[in-house]
């Protein structure tokens, strides 16, 4: 197979259930041209039998290694940003496109993202909308609000092509795709931000989009590049909203200290963010999903706030920048 146009990257970690779904979904992709599927199986041991030697996750893989298409990699070092970088090292072209492994993505997903490339060399950034598969026979939960089911992929910025001009807008990362020269120009994806196992670390891609802003480039959704991600059954529960949240706050907390906005001033916003999160709980009390989220929110600034302590307790106080 001559260079490939496009790589698809599929990073996974113990999710053999849905990974054969996001394969296929690659395999079958009406891109005309060449095009490549990585896998990066990220330190995966989810071992059907205690002496086995082969994880499922890595059987999962090799029941269509025969295709040309597909590659296999393994990433020993735990962490969503180091296996995607090191999808990037092995993947062969310019543009990389980024699916979640519990994700399926539309025939004409590679198609879709290829052609805005083509069309547009100062795109950086290009990703597109996020439809949820719920389990059958589960519906949304009555407390679940449109804000919070955007923790669990959900991303929609309507029927027309937008170009993102703030960073909270980013393509989400189950749908996402970036130009090679950018990444590089970046340092790849900051290995201080992303999923490490358990620890719900995010905000990579938003600040790898808050980096092609500041140094002109541009960010696009597409809302034909289309990627249906499955909501996992752990996660229909407060409990693990609530994790999330907090995790989320300690994400923003270190991509601010990246964006060198750590200090005293990280104490106030959080404080700010936090009172104003209890305030709207209580205002909303009557409507369960604001109210619910609005909680979320607030402990999500604890979050915040206890990393925001950590740095400045723990960081001499000489790198500390104070802001005005």
């Amino acid at each position: 197979m001559s260079e490939p146009q496009i790589s698809a990257i599929i990073c996974t970690h113990n999710r053999h259930t849905y990974l054969g779904a996001a394969i296929d979904s690659l395999l079958v992709q009406d891109f005309p041209d060449n095009f490549e599927v990585v896998v990066v199986d990220n330190a995966s041991n989810d071992f059907a039998e205690p002496d086995s030697l082969i994880s499922r996750t890595r059987q999962v893989v090799e029941a269509r290694l025969p295709n040309r298409h597909l590659k296999y990699v393994w990433e020993p070092e735990l962490g969503l940003s180091v296996a995607r970088n090191t999808g990037a090292r092995v993947a062969e072209s310019e543009i990389l496109a980024y699916l979640d492994d519990d994700a399926v993505a539309e025939p004409n997903w590679l198609r879709v993202l290829h052609a805005a490339y083509q069309n547009n060399q100062k795109l950086a950034v290009a990703g597109g909308k996020v439809n949820l598969l719920w389990p059958s026979g589960v519906c949304p939960p009555n407390w679940l609000s449109p804000g919070l089911a955007q923790n669990l992929g959900s991303y929609d910025l309507g029927e027309t092509c937008v170009y993102v001009t703030a960073a909270g807008l980013t393509p989400r990362g189950v749908n996402y795709s970036i130009r090679r020269t950018f990444l590089e120009q970046i340092g790849g994806f900051d290995v201080k931000l992303g999923r490490v196992g358990k620890k719900l670390l995010s905000n990579e891609e938003l600040r790898a989009t808050e980096l092609a802003l500041e140094l002109g480039w541009q960010v696009v959704y597409l809302p034909e590049a289309v990627v249906f991600h499955n909501v996992a059954p752990s996660r229909l529960s407060k409990a693990w909203f609530v994790e999330r949240g907090w995790w989320q706050g300690i994400s923003e907390c270190y991509r601010e200290q990246l964006s060198d906005r750590a200090g005293i001033g990280q104490l106030c916003r959080g404080s700010e963010r936090m009172f104003r999160g209890i305030y709207k709980s209580f205002k909303y009390i009557r409507e369960p999903a604001l109210r619910f989220e609005n909680l979320v929110f607030a402990w999500g600034q604890i979050g915040y706030l206890s990393a925001a302590l950590r740095s400045l307790i723990f960081v001499p106080k000489s790198t500390h920048r104070v802001e005005s």
